[in-house]
Formats: C-alpha cells, structure tokens, sequence
C-alpha cells in the first residue's frame, strides 16, 4: 500500500473519540473483547473437556494426549493467520476478512456446543482455527492503519487494544468456568458463542462510521488474471490435500501423534520461508530488508516468550487442578478461574505501561529493550514454581498463591513484549506484506504452541521441578543475550523505536 493511500485511510477515520484516540478503537476495542471472550471461554475448559471422563461429560482423552491436542490447536489458530493475512492483502481486505472470521468462530463453538462425538470435536477445531486466522491477524492491522506512520499514541493505542482483549479474557474464564462447572461443558461452550455474536453485532453496527476507509482496501491486490491463476492452484491442491488424508487415515499412517509432529514441522518451516520470501521479493526496498533482519530476533524472543506465557492453558491448567488447593480462604475455586489471572493483571497494569511509555517518549528503553524485558520476567514466572515442590514435595496440594505470583510475573513480561511487538510489527512491515506480517508474528505463538505440544510429553509429578527449572532458565538466559544484542538491532531498525 502506497504512502499516498496510507495518509488517505489515516484521514478518513475520526482521530478523536475514544481516549484521546481514533474512534475506530471503540469498534475494534470491542469486537476483539467478545471474540477473545469466546476463544478464551473455550479455551479455559478445553483441556478438561478433553481428559475429564466420559461419567464427568468429557471426552475421556488420556491427559497427557489432551495437553499435546490443545498446544497443537493453539499451533494452527495461529499458522492458520497466515491465510487469513494473504486474503485480507490480495483478496478483499482486514474489514471484511474479519467479518467472515467471526461467523467461522461462532459456528465452531456451537459445535461444540451441541453433545456429541469426537468427530463433531475436531469439525469445531477446523471452524475455529478457519475464522480465528481471518479475524486475529486482521483487527490488528486495522488498529495499526488507523495511525500515521510516526503518530505518538500508536503505542499507547495498541495497548489500549490489548486491554480490551485481555478485559474479554478476564471474564470469559469466570463465565465459562462456573457455567461448565455448575451445568456441564457444552453449555460453557454455548455461552461462548452468544459472544463471538455480540461481537459481530458491534463490528457490523459502528464500523461504516468510525473505521472510514480502515481495512477496507487490500493492500496487494490480485489483478483478474493472477486470481483465476490461483483459485485453480488452491483447488487442485484442496483436492490433493483432502485425497492424501483421506488415504493416509484409512490406512492408520496418520495419528495423532503423526499429526502434531507434522504441525511441529511445518511451524519452523512456515515462518522461515516467510521472511525469507519476503525479504527477496523487489517489492521490498532496501529500507525494509534491514527491518526485515532486524525483525528475526524479535521473532525468536516472541516464540521463548510464549512458549511459557500460553503453557496456561495446557501445564498450568492441570497445575491448577491436580496440584493445588481448591478450597481456599472459604471460597471454591474452580480450576478454570485460574486462566482469568493473567488477563486481569493485564487489566489493571496496561493503562499504566501506556501511562509510562508515553511519559518517558523517547527516554523510554528500546523495543529490543523491551523484548528482553519480557524474556527475563517469563523465566522468573516459571523459576517461582520451583519453590512448592522444593520444600513442600511433588505429591501435596500446594497454596493458589504460587500460581497467582507465577501469572504476575509473566504479565508484567507479556506487557513489555506483547503490544509492544503488535505495534512494532505494523512498524516494521513491509508495505506489500502488512497484514501478512502481522500475520507472521502470530507464528511465534504458533512455533512456541508447536514446541510445547512436544514439551508436555515431559512433563510428570517426578519431573516437576527440572521442566520449570529447564524451561525458566533458557528464558532468562536468552533474554540477558537479546539485552547484550539491543544496540546492534536497533540500527538495522532505520530510525524506528
């Protein structure tokens, strides 16, 4: 997309409105609150519904299985942006690319609404990861075209976003949770969809008046003729795709074991050759080349990062429901309440991280700075639960408390790295490539998801202590080399902080 037409986007959105900021945040604001209710409603039960017995309504899923299943979903939520960003660049652009995201995701929750097989499971997962890599890479790209370039609140406006997602994600856990607690799973699922339509209710009401002209224009256009070229290059490879799975499960070679090590695979893969293809592409300028370059260690940094940060809903989860004590200070805690921690410290402390940023302005530490701020306070959130097994054993129930300081500690890493990366990615991205950049740096999440679905196999009452020692060490230590490596990335950045 051209400067010319960046600046035209930029002037046809009302720059005041909501917080000092675009009015258009509104409507992203809320339309990414009720989708991340819905995703982190389901996502907070999931892993129960999973290993929980067929007599307590789950799928009876050896747990171990389930754990490895949930971090490969979370893979393909995220590998599936791809997709979605290449559609909203060539296709019909962000705007539209989530709306048809949201119909997919509230399908998929209905399905898992309805009692049934494990087939009708996996028919949810195809809808949900489908509509979740339409709609997640491209509201943020809105966000970020709301903004000129170098406009101050870009920042502060991404985290004020960020607050909204994570405001959906508060409540989704506490909802969810009691519902599926008290009824049983598929009315905790139901509630998540009702959410993902509220959502869509609020995008499709306010965005004529508050977006303008934001995601409505593909930035890379596909000409008529390079469309019929490549509507008949994804058929034909639709149909061989369908053909090899088809053949490959009647015959017992594809497993699910098989499965998740061709996700682990493919999740290196995937974005390697993305920065590669577009770091040779000429419509890359030698300006974005060296952003490009500057862009892998932040990459990298973001896959460490949420390889700990969204073992949440896998390790913790159980941590949460074999290891600790649920009856605690005369309350009941129901394990998914646990998945509301980090969102709600999030909450509270991204106002005042927005706060902080634009005060210092550009005393304030740099983004790879910042990136390695997020690493150091990760491997603490993991060292900490070192301390219950080593002096209280492996086999008692250990305080709530020590998972309540592990998910502080993350969150304040999460809000160093996290917003801050959404908006160096709009920052850094080549022109051609916006939405599909955005796209790639929801693949950290999806290599780190990759890496922990191999990750769980290792994780046992016996071996407690050396997974999070492992883990929160290799965190700490790549974030004292990110912080020793700040100077020399910040100059291939070419003016950005």
């Amino acid at each position: 997309m051209s400067s010319m037409n960046r600046q035209k986007i930029v002037d046809s959105v009302p720059q005041k409105g909501f917080f000092g900021h675009p009015k258009g945040l509104f409507t992203l604001f809320f339309t990414e609150f009720w989708e991340r209710f819905s995703y982190y409603g389901m996502r907070a039960i999931l892993v129960y519904y999973m290993y929980y017995e067929v007599s307590k309504g789950g799928l009876g899923i050896d747990q171990t299985t389930a754990m490895s299943i949930v971090s490969i979903y979370g893979a393909l939520v995220y590998m599936s942006g791809i997709i979605g960003g290449w559609m909203a660049d060539r296709l019909f652009g962000t705007s539209k690319a989530v709306f048809y995201g949201g119909i997919l995701i509230m399908l998929g929750h209905i399905a898992l609404a309805i009692p049934g097989s494990l087939g009708m499971f996996f028919v949810s997962m195809v809808l949900i990861v489908l509509g979740t890599g339409l709609l997640k890479p491209n509201v943020s790209t809105v966000v970020g075209e709301m903004y000129a370039e170098n406009d101050v609140r870009r920042d502060a406006g991404f985290s004020i976003f960020y607050m909204g997602i994570n405001l959906g994600g508060f409540l989704a856990p506490l909802v969810v949770g009691t519902v599926s607690d008290k009824y049983n799973f598929h009315a905790g699922f139901a509630i998540a969809a009702v959410g993902m339509l509220f959502g869509l209710i609020v995008f499709m009401a306010t965005k004529k008046k508050n977006l303008g002209l934001a995601g409505t224009l593909p930035s890379n256009p596909l000409s008529a003729d390079e469309k019929k070229k490549v509507f008949s290059v994804i058929g034909i490879a639709i149909v061989i795709l369908s053909a090899i799975i088809a053949f490959s499960v009647s015959k017992g070679a594809l497993t699910i074991a098989t499965f998740i090590n061709i996700v682990g695979i493919l999740a290196i893969i995937i974005p390697t050759l993305y920065f590669i293809f577009m770091y040779r592409s000429p419509k890359t300028n030698s300006v974005e080349r060296s952003r490009l370059i500057a862009y892998i260690p932040l990459f990298i940094a973001a896959v460490m990062f949420w390889a700990i940060q969204e073992q949440g809903s896998t390790i913790l989860a159980n941590y949460a429901d074999k290891r600790t004590q649920l009856d605690f200070a005369g309350i009941h805690i129901v394990p998914a309440w646990f998945q509301s921690l980090n969102p709600l410290f999030i909450i509270f402390l991204a106002p005042v991280f927005a706060w902080l940023w634009v005060k210092l302005g550009d005393r304030q530490p740099t983004v790879p700075q910042k990136f390695a701020l997020g690493l150091l306070f990760a491997g603490l959130s993991f060292l900490v639960i070192l301390l219950p097994a080593y002096y209280g054993g492996s086999d008692s129930l250990v305080s709530p408390l020590w998972l309540v300081l592990s998910y502080f500690l993350v969150v304040i890493g999460e809000l160093c790295l996290s917003p801050v990366g959404l908006s160096a990615t709009t920052k850094l991205a080549p022109a051609a490539f916006s939405a599909q950049t955005m796209s790639l740096w929801f693949l950290a999440s999806a290599a780190a998801q990759a890496i922990n679905a191999q990750l769980v196999r290792f994780y046992k009452p016996e071996t407690e202590m050396a997974y999070f020692g492992v883990i929160g060490a290799a965190s700490l230590v790549l974030g004292i080399i990110l912080l020793l490596l700040a100077p020399k990335i910040q100059q291939f950045m070419k003016g950005i902080r």
